[in-house]
C-alpha cells in the first residue's frame, strides 16, 4: 500500500501540507470540511502536489522536511522546478 505527501492551495492562497494512506479519501474529506482544523477553515481546498512514498515513515519524513519549506521552495516543487528548488535549497533565505 502506497503513502502519499500532499499539499493543497487553501481559498486564501496558502498551503497545506499532510500525508495519508488514502489520497482521495482524505482530498475528499478535506473538500468536505470532515477534518477539524487548518483546512476546515480555510476551504475551499485544490490538490496541487503528491508524492507516493512506499512506508507512512518516509511519507511522515516528507511532510516534515516540506512543512518546514519557505512558500517559493513549496511552490517550486508544486510547478516541478528543479533548478529553482535547487537553488532555492542552497539559499536559506528562499
Amino acid at each position: 500500500m502506497p503513502f502519499w505527501l500532499y499539499i493543497l492551495r487553501c481559498k486564501d492562497g496558502s498551503y497545506y501540507t499532510g500525508h495519508t494512506d488514502d489520497l482521495e479519501k482524505r482530498i475528499a474529506q478535506h473538500r468536505h470540511g470532515e477534518i477539524p482544523g487548518y483546512t476546515h477553515e480555510h476551504r475551499p481546498v485544490e490538490l496541487v502536489f503528491s508524492e507516493n512514498f512506499p512506508t507512512r515513515l518516509e511519507a511522515l519524513e516528507r511532510e516534515r522536511q516540506v512543512k518546514g519549506w519557505s512558500r517559493a521552495k513549496k511552490e517550486a516543487l508544486i510547478r516541478g522546478d528543479w533548478g529553482s528548488l535547487s537553488d532555492l535549497s542552497k539559499n536559506r533565505n528562499g
